[in-house]
């Protein structure tokens, strides 16, 4: 989230800080609502136990009251002898000096008198039952819709005459007079529930969701304990008082509420001043870590600043400010820095310098190359050339590994010595390496036809005098298109292309070298053609010499690619070889020339038909035993045409899988007979039927008189050993017949048939092709 390190000191240490400053805060929130809740709560126990108090008191001083102007003398005459005026003016006396809200007597017969009648109608009726049934009734009624706190007092005269009925109305006046007489800000209210009917306050609000009801019931039965009560205002505590109601239905509660947020507002200052003191202690907090992370991550950015310039390969120091760890770690890693430093130009130097004979090696070759091509874009050539020592290996046996070295030194002197603008590099065991600017190709090569010839002198090398054969391959790139590799490459393919051709200089010749890359695809193109029918055989006859008869045919491989067209059988089968491809494309032929003679045999032909075999498999014992197994099992007639040369690696594995051939009644032919280095060793050990003679010979049959004599001695020789004698690239009547007047078999060439793929072939033989052939001999 963070990227910078004083930014995540900064924030962790204001973050902690902060957590700290909630818990504190938390704790301390904690801590004062506990204590407002249990002071609220003592308040409204000593509250309610005062107004209980007051109650009392007050109820008593009614009580007396009312006792004794029920005792009056004279009262208890105008009661008795209803005398209105004078129960009138004592009551009114009265009701004004002790506040009462009305004052009025009852006699027995219910006659009200001091107070009209109407103003109690409404909840009269438990007033009436309570004079009946108590002598001193007290308590509160509803009277008209509204409660009154009402006590009687009998008048005897002698005997009951009435009541004398005293009531103050208990209304919100009366409530906040109660409220006045608590230090705290305690509201009070007036609580009734009269019969099955539900509890009703007269004046308070609760919230919504709230219930009187269940509150009123809840605290009713906890005795006197607070509870909490949510007020439309907000969370209060709250404690019911049972009061006495003036009958058995009529219930009354004086409902005592402690508003929190009173009791929590002698607090907020001091939570105002916790919160502006915690919010300032975090600012300095975050001030100070901001400092304290910036004197740290200063030297850390300085330190990766200059890790960054190490590793662009630059060289790079941090000042040492402090003497603690930061500084301490400025010194190891200047000391790091300088240790590095010296390796990496050590290292420099052995990745760019021959270990063996302190040259330039073959990454110092490309770098001289490419800094060649930046020196003159675009104007002249870039030269590359490889400059190789011919003989080296007999050289180097000879002389030594160490005077080896000393070889190349001396020869690496010599083209400093010869043009100082020259460097030479060693790009390989046996090659050193020159790269330079020329105007053209033809100027590059004058250049290195002088350098060739000053380096071609013995060289002393005190013990020895080495002779030394030179042989250079250059490459030039006009327009920098190749590269620096690819140039030194084509420097290389250029020495072999010299090799090849004998010639102590030559320029890389891209048409010789082809497609490299294009050729490497081209395999895993021929075995999807083989998979997929683009790959055939084609079946060139061979024809008996004497009767003039086909006596079998060669299976050669051909292939018709999707967008190159047809492609040479050298080619591929020779890339093949080469890329190790030739064992698939072998056994697709056994398949292929397996299932093309059955299909002889089911059209009337039953022909012996011959497959070659590479001689890259003719020492593989696991392809042996496969192709004999493939032979076996389908009863095919299959020849085995191979090279004499090919048991040259491994004469005795080969040897002896010829032998497991022929026990396994397979006909072997020694292909390409004379074109090598023919041994009549081998040719005796060989367990071949037969001999195929090269057509370099056969081609120039009329025309060279030596040709005649070296045929004539190979088919005495071959039926002295008792094989057969088969000549193939007969193409003219005059070979055929000079052929057939040597001795010799078979024929085999176009002057009798083209290779043919088998349905041409079928039809070659269908149509009298056997006849055809007979008469040409005849």
């Amino acid at each position: 989230m963070f990227h910078r390190l004083q930014t995540k000191l900064s924030v962790l240490f204001g973050a902690l800080f902060a957590v700290m400053l909630v818990l504190l805060a938390a704790a301390a929130y904690v801590a004062i609502t506990g204590n407002v809740r249990t002071a609220a709560r003592s308040q409204l126990q000593a509250d309610g136990a005062v107004f209980d108090r007051i109650w009392q008191i007050r109820s008593q001083h009614l009580q007396d009251s009312a006792n004794l102007l029920a005792h009056d003398f004279g009262f208890r005459a105008a009661v008795a002898t209803h005398d209105g005026a004078t129960i009138q003016s004592a009551l009114d006396n009265l009701r004004q000096r002790l506040g009462l809200d009305k004052a009025f007597i009852v006699d027995l017969d219910g006659t009200v008198t001091g107070l009209d009648v109407r103003q109690i109608d409404d909840g009269a009726d438990p007033l009436w039952q309570a004079l009946a049934s108590q002598d001193n009734a007290s308590g509160a009624v509803m009277l008209n819709g509204a409660p009154y706190q009402a006590i009687s007092a009998p008048v005897l005269a002698p005997g009951p005459v009435g009541w004398v009925v005293f009531a103050t109305k208990l209304d919100r006046t009366e409530m906040k007079s109660l409220e006045g007489l608590s230090a705290a800000p305690v509201n009070a209210d007036l609580m009734i529930k009269h019969g099955p009917a539900p509890w009703r306050a007269l004046d308070l609000t609760v919230a919504p969701g709230a219930s009187v009801d269940g509150f009123a019931r809840l605290a009713l039965a906890a005795g006197g304990r607070a509870l909490p009560l949510r007020l439309t205002s907000g969370p209060a505590l709250a404690v019911v008082k049972p009061l006495k109601g003036l009958d058995a239905d009529t219930q009354v509660g004086l409902l005592l509420s402690y508003p929190l947020a009173k009791a929590m507002a002698p607090y907020q200052p001091m939570l105002w001043a916790i919160a502006a003191l915690g919010l300032l202690s975090l600012g300095l907090l975050l001030v100070g870590s901001g400092l304290l992370a910036a004197s740290l991550t200063k030297p850390l950015a300085a330190l990766d600043e200059a890790a960054q310039r190490i590793a662009h390969g630059e060289d790079a120091r941090v000042e040492v400010v402090s003497s603690d760890e930061v500084g301490r770690l400025a010194l190891s890693f200047n000391r790091m820095a300088e240790e590095i430093g010296e390796r990496e130009r050590r290292i420099t130097q052995l990745g760019l310098q021959d270990s063996e004979t302190q040259l330039p090696n073959r990454r110092a070759m490309i770098q001289r190359l490419e800094a060649l091509a930046a020196q003159s874009p675009g104007e002249g050539v870039v030269v590359s050339a490889a400059l190789g020592v011919e003989r080296f290996t007999m050289v180097r046996s000879a002389i030594g590994y160490g005077l080896v070295g000393a070889l190349l030194r001396e020869l690496g002197a010599r083209i400093v010595e010869h043009d100082a603008d020259l460097t030479p590099t060693r790009i390989a065991t046996s090659t050193l390496g020159v790269a330079f600017l020329a105007r053209d190709a033809e100027h590059a090569g004058h250049v290195l036809t002088r350098l060739v010839e000053a380096l071609q002198r013995p060289v002393d090398l005190g013990h020895a005098t080495v002779d030394v054969g030179l042989t250079c391959g250059y490459a030039i790139d006009g327009v920098h298109a190749h590269g620096a590799v690819a140039l030194l490459e084509r420097s290389n393919i250029a020495l072999d292309q010299a090799r090849d051709l004998r010639r102590g200089l030559a320029a890389f010749d891209e048409a010789a070298y082809g497609d490299p890359a294009s050729n490497l695809n081209l395999m895993s193109e021929m075995l999807k053609a083989a998979r997929d029918g683009g790959l055939s055989l084609h079946y060139q006859p061979k024809i008996d010499l004497r009767s003039g008869r086909v006596s079998g045919a060669e299976a050669l491989a051909r292939w018709r690619h999707a967008t190159r067209g047809p492609l040479s059988p050298d080619l591929f089968v020779g890339m093949a070889e080469e890329t190790g491809h030739i064992r698939a494309l072998t056994d697709w032929a056994l398949d292929r020339a397996i299932a093309d003679q059955a299909r002889l045999r089911r059209a009337g032909h039953d022909l012996p038909l011959s497959v070659n075999i590479s001689g890259r498999l003719i020492s593989d014992r696991d392809f042996a035993e496969r192709a004999v197994r493939k032979v076996a099992d389908h009863r095919a007639n299959l020849c085995f045409e191979i090279t004499e040369t090919a048991v040259i690696d491994n004469p005795a594995l080969a040897l002896e899988l010829i032998e497991d051939y022929a026990r396994a009644g397979i006909p072997i032919s020694i292909d390409d007979y004379g074109s090598g280095l023919s041994s009549l060793a081998y040719l005796k050990q060989i367990a071949a039927q037969e001999l195929k003679i090269d057509k370099s010979f056969v081609l120039g049959l009329g025309a060279d008189q030596r040709d005649a004599l070296l045929i004539k001695s190979t088919v005495d020789l071959a039926h002295a050993l008792g094989l057969k004698v088969v000549a193939e690239g007969v193409e003219t009547a005059e070979c055929a017949a000079l052929l057939q007047a040597m001795g010799c078999d078979v024929g085999q060439g176009y002057y009798f048939a083209r290779p043919a793929a088998m349905d041409a072939f079928v039809d070659f033989l269908d149509a009298g092709g056997v006849q055809a052939a007979a008469q040409r001999l005849a």
